[in-house]
């Protein structure tokens, strides 16, 4: 794992994890919960023919926590990257409300964008799509006695993926905590649900979404739909996987994505 370096974006400060190496620049964004961490396999996989550049997102990791935790100060955030990295148009995966900042900057910004991978996630994420949009952590516990206790805590809460959450974990004066805030990331959650259509339907760039085939946060129905409504997507589905596509078949996700990114590559802007 490289060493963090950090960075001011908007007077706040973020950390970021570079994967180094000489290849075309990826910039990935991490979904709710996560940290830049989380795309150590997918860096490993595509390197050295791509070069792996995470953030830690407003409120996760090692980036500051609290203040405005909607989805528009998420899409500012990633502009303010871009253009702090100032590499010309940008090559974006996005896993989950990652992928949400990275095709709604698209929209915006479509100047500052050349592709976009899209992780499992929809173009409606609030409950008229989903059965449980926001997965309650108010009354988690906030330290615990050691790294142990709170990986036991997190699989008896049935968390679905272990170690993407366990990346957040350090310790701090004698106790084990996770590197983020309880009610910040309930104000995530809420900040980033909602009806996205237009925005996802609004940029022209090339796109792969990609969905996990036991997925319960993208249906094959509205990923179906994504497609129809956005030309120049391709949708690709990985068997036995599930939200997090990255982790639980890291070679598949990235092959997939490495095939994408060389057709984009191939192809005159």
């Amino acid at each position: 794992m490289p060493t963090p370096s950090f960075l001011d974006l908007r007077g706040r400060r973020f950390g970021l994890l570079d994967f180094g190496g000489d290849g075309v620049p990826l910039i990935a964004l991490h979904g709710t919960f996560g940290r830049a961490s989380t795309f150590f396999a997918t860096a490993s996989y595509l390197a050295p023919e791509f070069r792996t550049v995470a953030l830690d997102q407003r409120g996760h990791g090692l980036s500051d926590h609290g203040g405005d935790l909607g989805s528009d100060a998420f899409v500012d955030d990633a502009v303010a990257l871009l253009e702090h990295l100032d590499q010309g148009p940008a090559l974006l995966l996005g896993h989950s409300m990652g992928g949400v900042v990275a095709y709604r900057l698209a929209a915006r910004r479509p100047d500052l964008v050349r592709a976009l991978v899209i992780e499992d996630v929809g173009s409606v994420t609030d409950a008229s799509e989903l059965e449980h949009p926001v997965f309650d952590v108010t009354e988690w516990p906030r330290s615990f006695p050691d790294r142990n206790a709170l990986a036991d805590f997190l699989a008896g809460q049935g968390v679905p993926a272990l170690g993407y959450f366990m990346d957040s974990a350090h310790e701090s004066g004698g106790r084990w905590r996770l590197r983020f805030d309880h009610e910040d990331m309930m104000a995530v959650q809420h900040g980033n649900t909602g009806d996205f259509r237009a925005d996802w339907a609004a940029s022209a760039h090339p796109a792969l979404l990609l969905r996990g085939g036991n997925s319960p946060l993208l249906s094959r129905g509205r990923a179906e739909e994504m497609v129809r409504a956005r030309p120049g997507t391709r949708l690709r589905e990985l068997a036995g996987c599930g939200h997090w596509v990255h982790l639980d078949d890291p070679r598949g996700h990235a092959e997939q994505v490495r095939t994408f990114l060389r057709e984009v590559l191939d192809t005159p802007l």
